[in-house]
């Protein structure tokens, strides 16, 4: 195969050694260039498995050559539950984000204990049905096809309404029985995602999702996505909200830091007996002592709505990053509105405009919780402003998601009076649970992930 040389092309297009030079070295500059560009102007997507957050000291000291995921879920059995509150509240959570599903696209999913197939029919609608074939126990979601308004079976064609699951069309029978059909659920399709009800008493809704106008009518810029699964009950994730104490010591060091909370140093390969020594790790308390001169400070004030809106509650929160610990550089005011146990709306006023991050919290499992931020911004901030805030964010988040990974659910908090917000937070989460809403009930040996 012939190859090409870009010397040997030079010669028979008369270009000189140093034109050729020129030419490569603003060909690489333009390379680098619009990669630089399209990095700063694409949408993030970061996507974060299990062993992907608060395992690394676990994955450099007992690795062995094991993989980081058999490292993380021996993390995982060896960690104590604790006294848990039921696993699956009641409330609309997120199944999929709207682009994950397609025009007559079909998905399985397995969220909140139960196994799903969510379709988007022929008007464009998401329905939601229970995913086993009453026939046979075929699982419409792995083949199925979308007919109209009806998710049909891959193993013999019975067709399911998506409205209400009744049995519409049975191909070969003469007689469709008006009696077969699959369990349907509540949808709501706002804001980037498809959110479904749930209920342990299988009430119907008594409270909705507001939706952003911004977002609603592409007024504002998506500026992209994060998803992460963690390790923790439910409740512990929007818990974090009320939690006043853990803001100044968990977030306050800089972040440039990042997430990791060993901060790990490496004071060499060998000790002063010439025998190999394993990295050191110092007290966080310590390590954060090293931060050169910038820190960031809060405050925060958390309340719960009043009835009829007693579904909602609300952090609001001052951001300060200080130079010297002394020199405002930016301030930032957050509005963090909890709307059941499921979804949280994060407003930030920035200098350039204001922003708004859509968190959903969704089981899979009754100790795994899948997370997805949502970032949108006014179209007067700039992209690279708005990644900064975006990575400012997640690496915040991450702090957080190191600690719910290995942290126990205490039933019974030892707490101080400056604690308060967080049994007051306990009282009203306590309205999305139910007499018959799921216990933890599983074995250890099935916590593998």
């Amino acid at each position: 195969m012939a190859t090409f040389n870009v010397f040997d092309w030079a010669v028979t297009t008369s270009m000189s050694t140093g034109d050729v030079t020129t030419f490569l070295v603003q060909f690489v500059a333009v390379a680098v260039a619009t990669a630089l560009l399209y990095w700063v102007f694409q949408p993030v997507n970061l996507v974060r498995d299990m062993c992907d957050v608060g395992y690394s000291q676990q994955i450099k000291t007992e690795l062995y050559g094991r993989s980081r995921r058999q490292v993380a879920n021996e993390a995982r059995r060896m960690k104590k539950t604790g006294d848990l509150p039921p696993v699956y509240p009641n409330g609309w959570f997120a199944v999929l984000e709207s682009s994950e599903l397609k025009a007559e696209g079909v998905r399985s999913i397995n969220v909140l204990g139960e196994n799903l197939v969510v379709f988007r029919n022929s008007e464009g609608k998401a329905r939601v049905l229970d995913a086993y074939c009453p026939h046979l126990g075929a699982n419409l979601g792995i083949g199925g096809r979308v007919v109209g308004d009806c998710i049909e079976c891959p193993f013999h064609g019975w067709q399911f309404d998506g409205q209400d699951g009744k049995c519409t069309r049975v191909p070969y029978a003469e007689k469709t029985p008006n009696f077969a059909g699959v369990r349907s659920w509540n949808v709501r399709e706002v804001n980037g995602f498809v959110f479904l009800w749930y209920h342990a008493e299988k009430e119907e809704p008594n409270w909705d999702i507001p939706a952003i106008d911004e977002i609603e009518s592409n007024a504002w810029v998506y500026r992209g996505r994060t998803e992460h699964r963690i390790n923790c009950h439910v409740q512990e994730i929007p818990e974090n909200g009320a939690d006043v104490a853990h803001l100044d010591h968990l977030h306050g060091p800089s972040m440039l830091y990042g997430s990791d909370l060993h901060i790990t140093n490496y004071y060499g390969t060998r000790d002063d007996s010439g025998e190999k020594r394993a990295p050191c790790t110092e007290k966080i308390d310590n390590a954060f002592k090293l931060t050169p001169f910038i820190q960031h400070h809060w405050t925060v004030n958390w309340q719960p709505a009043d009835a009829p809106d007693n579904h909602l509650a609300t952090s609001y929160l001052r951001h300060d990053l200080r130079l010297f610990n002394k020199f405002p550089l930016i301030i930032m005011h957050v509005q963090a509105k909890q709307i059941g146990p499921g979804v949280v709306h994060l407003t930030i006023d920035t200098s350039l405009g204001p922003c708004v991050l859509v968190q959903t919290v969704t089981p899979t499992e009754p100790m795994m919780q899948r997370v997805i931020n949502r970032f949108y911004t006014a179209s007067s901030v700039i992209a690279p402003y708005a990644k900064l805030i975006l990575w400012g964010e997640i690496l915040m988040f991450e702090r957080d998601v190191m600690v719910w990974n290995h942290k126990t659910y205490a039933g019974r908090p030892v707490l101080v009076a400056e604690d308060r917000t967080i049994s007051k937070h306990r009282r009203w989460f306590q309205q999305f649970y139910t007499e018959n809403s799921p216990r933890f009930q599983f074995q250890k040996d099935t916590l593998d992930w």
